[in-house]
């Protein structure tokens, strides 16, 4: 089922799923909207998007539209998914899906009322390699994982006026890219039953670097989101029977070493574009059965992982002056 798109928040990101999503046949974006009418007719121009309006509001407004990508920062990801919902659209929220656990209630409150679809896009949990080696670890290739090795961590320019460090729009590694291994370390694993965490901070209060460790009945993880450094971005998957060595950078991967006593083997996946054209379409796959929920990543998923977020923020001391 294709759908008629409508686009919030017109940066980096908005422009990269809008490349991918014409690797599609179908899909297209009708409207997009942004607080500059400019900034709008500006992007719209460059896609030949036949309408663009200088409001959010306009977007979910316009009838053309089905679903609404938002796009924007972090710190209003919900209200702008609670508005459009509302207004009866379907809403592939970027993550965070919200900054905080309520948040995330109230975006599945307002999907639940409305009988409308809502999925965090987490690009990650729909990459066919990531899915490929969650195949090898149900076919007991490595035996019990017990320990996962994971970060995302590149080096951020300090500008106080970056959103990567912005407090007023949720800045900070841990919500930014610490999200990733968070959910590597959860779809391997589920919820740990103790959390240690601890951080560096910028200037303004954002988090620069994020280590943390989940610790579970069989297994443990160490993980780290930052902008001080840029690692090699390999997530290592250990067993008792062998490991799988994810390539760089792991999070967007196109393949992977599986070491076992047999040997070593690579395996490449190849994906689609970037990698954001499989959560489109398990949004129109979504849709056209009339589900309000992804099974693959749905909103139960959501909300352990921003309760794990919680948690970790709670112990860095990492709070938001919006909330």
């Amino acid at each position: 089922m294709p759908l008629n798109w409508g686009f919030v928040g017109l940066g980096k990101i908005a422009h990269t799923f809008l490349n991918d999503m014409q690797l599609l046949e179908g899909h297209q974006v009708v409207a997009v909207g942004s607080r500059s009418s400019e900034r709008s007719r500006t992007f719209a121009k460059m896609y030949n998007i036949p309408n663009h309006y200088g409001s959010y509001d306009a977007v979910w407004q316009d009838p053309q539209v089905e679903i609404i990508y938002v796009a924007t920062p972090h710190h209003n990801h919900a209200a702008l998914s609670i508005a459009a919902m509302n207004a009866g659209k379907h809403v592939l929220c970027e993550k965070p899906m919200g900054i905080n656990k309520n948040q995330v209630e109230d975006m599945i409150n307002a999907a639940q009322k409305n009988n409308r679809f809502l999925m965090e896009a987490l690009w990650t949990r729909f990459n066919p390699a990531i899915n490929a080696v969650l195949q090898k670890i149900e076919k007991n290739e490595i035996g019990a994982v017990n320990y996962l090795n994971a970060d995302f961590t590149f080096k951020a320019e300090q500008d106080e006026n970056s959103r990567l460090i912005n407090m007023n729009l949720a800045g900070g590694a841990l919500l930014d890219v610490g999200i990733y291994p968070i959910f590597l370390a959860y779809i391997l694993f589920g919820m740990p039953e103790e959390i240690v965490a601890t951080a560096r901070f910028f200037e303004s209060g954002a988090d620069v670097q994020t280590g943390i460790i989940f610790r579970y009945p069989q297994a443990m993880a160490n993980i780290m989101g930052g902008f001080a450094s840029t690692s090699d971005a390999v997530a290592r998957i250990c067993g008792t029977k062998g490991r799988i060595l994810l390539d760089a950078r792991w999070h967007e991967t196109q393949g992977f070493t599986l070491v076992t006593e047999e040997g070593e083997q690579h395996l490449a996946v190849p994906k689609i574009g970037k990698g954001y054209t499989y959560e489109m379409e398990e949004c129109a796959r979504c849709i056209g059965e009339g589900q309000i929920e992804s099974l693959v990543w749905s909103h139960r998923h959501s909300l352990d992982l921003v309760e794990l977020m919680d948690s970790i923020r709670q112990q860095i001391g990492l709070n938001y002056p919006f909330e």
